[in-house]
C-alpha cells in the first residue's frame, strides 16, 4: 500500500490546526480525564454524606443521573471500562447515586441493574472501598470492613505497614480514611436512602473482607490479624489513639493542596471533605470550605454529558501536545508558550513523600496535574523534559538538569523506575485486607522506565552509563514471551511497547536486534482488517489476549504506528495500512472519535478515558510518518 502524500500532508495540516485551537490563552493543553461509573456516583453520595443538596446541586445531580443511565451497559451493570465486565463495586455505586437522586426502584434500568447484581452475588461482593462508603451510610456494619486503626500513623519505619511503603495514591487516600474509620460516623442521608435490596443475604450478615488474592496463604494469616486487631482496637490507650489521630491531620494539612486538594485526586479529596464532616468542622472553615470547592472544580458539566474527572492532567496534556506540535511543524512559538508555562511549575522547593526512600536527593519534578507538590510524576517529569530539550536545550537547560538529577536519584534497585517513588516493592503490602485491589504500590514499569530511559538517550547519555545500564538490563527482562511489554499506565501491551521500543530506538538499538524484530512482529500480528489497533482493558486479566480485544482506537493505532516507525518498520506495509486508517477515520475538523478507556489508574480496578489522547497521538503518528518519509535517515532522532 501506498500513502497518497497529499492526503497525509492535508490530515496532518488538519489535526495541527485543531490542536493549536485547543491551546490555552497562557499557553498550556488540557483536556477532559473520564473515570468510569464511580467517581460521579461517589461526587452524588459525598452530597448526601453532608447534606450539601441544595438546589444548585439537585440541578448537577439531575445532569450526573443523565450521565449514569447512559453508560450504562447492556448486561445491565457499569463497568470499569467501555464495553466491559460488569464491575459489582462500580454498579453499586451508580445504583445507590441513581437512588439517592430519586430514580424508581421498579424503573427497568434499575431492574436490570439489580438483577445483574445479584447473578454476581450480590452488592457484598463489592470491594473494600465500596464496603467503607457502605457503612458510612449504615448500608453495611462496620465488621464488613477491615480494621484501619489510625495507629498506623504512629508505627516506626521499620515496621512491617508503614504510610510511606505504600503508594503516593494509597497513602492520601488512607489519611483521612483512618480518622473515618476511627470516628465510624454516619452519613447525614436526609432522605434515608438505603440499598438493602441489592444484597443476596441481609446486609447486617455481611461479616468480612474478600481479596482479589484468596488463593495465597497470605490471606488467611492476615485474616487473622484482621480479628486480632478487631478484639484488641477497642483497648488501645485513648492518648495513643489522640496522639495518632493529631498526627494523621497534621499530615493531611501539610498536603491538602489548596483549591486542588489532597493529592489532588478525588478519592483524597472526597474522604477529606467527609472526615472534616465528622470532626464536626463548620463549612466555613477555610480548610473544610476548599476542600469542597477542589472537588467542584473537578467537575465536567456539558450539555452532552456532566461528571466529575479523577483529577486533571495539564502537564501531562501540555508535554505530549506540545512534543506533537514539534512533530507536525507548528509554529515554535506555540511550543515555546506551551514550555514557557511548564517551567514555572516545576517543584524546586518541597521535599516530597519520594524522599523517604532517597532523602539526599533535590526536587526538581513536574506533578501531572496544575499544583501537586509533595507527588511530582517521573513519566510526566521526563516527557516535560525531552519536549523542552527538543525545542531549546540552551533556553532550558537549568530546569532540564535539575529535573534529571531528580529522576536518576529515583532509580529503583532493580534498574527500573516508578511512577512516585523509589523502590516501592513491599509486595506483601498487597495481601493485606485493605488491599483487596491489589493496587497499593508503585513498583517500577517498563512504561516509566522506557520514558526515563528515553530522556537519558535523548540528551546524550551513553549505554554503558551506570543508570542507563541498569535500566535497559531491566526492559530486556520485563519483555513478555510474545515480544511485547506490559502498559502500567495506558492500556496496555501495545502502550507498554510503543513506550520501550521508543526507548530502545533512542539508545541506538538496532532495528535487528531480536528483541525488537519480535516487538515488531508481535505488533504486526496485532493489526486489524481496518489498518488500525485497538487493545480491551480486558488484556489486564491473567490470560486474556494481549493487544487485541477492541475495535481500533486512533490512540492505540497512533502508539502502534510510533513503536513501528522506532523499530524501523517505516516502509513495513502494516505502517502504511495503519497510516491510511487514520487518515480516512479523521472527521473533517480535524480530529478523531474516541470514547474507549485507554489507559488505566489502577489495573483490574481503574481505569481512564483522556480525552486529549485523540486530539494529539494520532497527530504525532501522522507528522512522524510523514517526516520520515520525505528524510534520507529514516531513523527517529528524539526519544518519543
Amino acid at each position: 500500500m501506498i500513502v497518497n502524500s497529499e492526503s497525509l500532508q492535508q490530515a496532518v495540516q488538519n489535526s495541527a490546526q485543531a490542536l493549536e485551537k485547543l491551546q490555552k490563552p497562557d499557553g498550556h493543553w488540557v483536556f477532559e480525564l473520564e473515570s468510569d461509573a464511580t467517581i460521579p456516583a461517589e461526587y452524588v453520595l459525598l452530597d448526601h454524606f453532608i447534606s450539601r443538596l441544595d438546589e444548585k446541586q439537585l440541578e448537577l445531580h439531575a445532569r450526573i443521573a443523565n450521565y449514569l443511565r447512559s453508560i450504562q451497559e447492556p448486561h445491565g451493570g457499569w463497568p470499569l471500562y467501555r464495553n466491559g465486565a460488569l464491575n459489582v463495586s462500580a454498579t453499586v455505586k451508580a445504583y445507590f447515586a441513581l437512588k439517592c437522586f430519586g430514580d424508581d426502584v421498579d424503573a427497568p434500568h434499575m431492574k436490570r441493574a439489580r438483577e445483574a447484581l445479584f447473578a454476581h452475588g450480590g452488592a457484598a461482593r463489592a470491594n473494600v472501598f465500596t464496603r467503607i462508603q457502605m457503612a458510612l451510610f449504615g448500608a453495611v456494619p462496620w465488621r464488613a470492613v477491615p480494621v484501619m486503626p489510625v495507629e498506623i500513623m504512629s508505627m516506626p519505619r521499620w515496621f512491617p505497614f508503614h504510610m510511606y511503603k505504600i503508594a503516593y495514591w494509597s497513602r492520601t487516600v488512607i489519611a483521612p480514611m483512618l480518622v473515618l474509620c476511627a470516628l465510624k460516623p454516619l452519613a447525614v442521608n436526609p432522605k434515608k436512602i438505603g440499598i438493602a435490596e441489592l444484597f443476596v443475604t441481609p446486609p447486617d450478615q455481611v461479616k468480612n473482607w474478600h481479596s482479589l488474592f484468596e488463593r495465597s496463604a497470605l490471606v488467611p494469616l492476615f485474616r487473622v490479624l484482621d480479628s486480632v486487631l478487631r478484639v484488641c482496637e477497642p483497648y488501645f490507650p485513648k492518648k495513643f489513639r489522640q496522639k495518632s489521630m493529631d498526627r494523621c491531620l497534621d499530615w493531611i494539612k501539610t498536603r491538602l493542596n489548596g483549591l486542588n486538594g489532597l493529592g489532588a485526586i478525588y478519592p483524597a479529596m472526597a474522604y477529606a471533605v467527609m472526615m472534616y464532616h465528622a470532626l464536626g468542622t463548620p463549612r466555613s472553615n477555610p480548610d473544610y470550605e476548599t476542600a469542597i470547592k477542589s472537588i467542584d472544580l473537578m467537575m465536567i458539566d456539558l450539555p452532552e454529558r456532566t461528571y466529575c474527572q479523577p483529577c486533571l492532567s495539564p502537564v501531562w496534556d501540555t508535554a505530549l501536545s506540545a512534543h506533537a506540535a514539534l512533530e507536525a511543524g507548528l509554529d515554535k512559538n506555540i511550543v515555546y508558550k506551551a514550555c514557557d508555562w511548564l517551567v514555572p511549575k516545576q517543584i524546586l522547593d518541597v521535599v516530597g513523600d519520594w524522599a523517604f526512600r532517597r532523602p539526599d536527593v533535590l526536587p526538581g519534578g513536574w506533578a501531572f496535574q496544575y499544583d501537586n507538590p509533595h507527588y511530582p510524576d517521573l513519566d510526566d517529569t521526563a516527557v516535560v523534559v525531552m519536549a523542552m530539550d527538543r525545542l531549546d536545550r540552551n533556553k532550558y537547560q537549568m530546569p532540564i538538569t535539575r529535573a534529571v538529577d531528580w529522576i536518576l536519584g529515583l532509580q529503583s534497585k532493580n534498574g527500573g523506575f516508578a511512577a512516585f517513588d523509589a523502590d516501592n516493592t513491599y509486595y506483601y503490602l498487597n495481601y493485606i485486607p485493605f488491599s483487596d485491589h491489589g493496587a497499593l504500590l508503585d513498583p517500577p514499569s517498563a512504561d516509566v522506565t522506557a520514558r526515563c530511559v528515553s530522556m537519558l538517550a535523548q540528551l546524550g547519555y551513553k549505554n554503558d552509563h551506570k543508570a542507563m545500564k541498569a535500566a535497559l538490563a531491566y526492559l530486556r527482562r520485563e519483555q513478555e514471551e510474545e515480544g511485547c511489554w506490559f502498559g502500567r499506565w495506558g492500556t496496555n501491551y501495545i502502550y507498554g511497547t510503543w513506550s520501550v521500543l521508543c526507548a530502545l530506538n533512542a539508545v541506538g538499538i538496532a532495528p535487528e536486534d531480536p528483541m525488537m524484530q519480535r516487538a515488531v512482529s508481535w505488533l504486526v500480528s496485532k493489526q486489524q482488517a481496518d489498518g488500525g489497533w485497538g487493545e480491551s482493558g480486558d488484556s489486564y486479566y491473567k490470560g486474556k489476549p494481549k493487544g487485541e480485544g477492541a475495535k481500533s482506537t486512533p490512540a492505540q493505532t497512533a502508539w502502534s504506528l510510533m513503536a513501528l516507525m522506532a523499530a524501523g518498520a517505516v516502509d513495513h506495509p502494516a505502517t502504511a495500512k495503519g497510516i491510511e486508517h487514520l487518515i480516512q477515520t479523521q472527521k473533517p475538523d480535524g480530529t478523531w472519535d474516541e470514547n474507549d478507556h485507554t489507559a488505566v489508574g489502577f489495573p483490574r480496578v481503574y481505569y481512564l478515558h483522556y480525552h486529549g489522547y485523540r486530539a494529539f497521538f494520532p497527530l504525532w503518528a501522522l507528522a512522524r510518518y510523514r517526516n520520515l518519509k520525505t528524510s534520507n535517515t529514516r531513523r527517529v532522532t528524539v526519544g518519543m
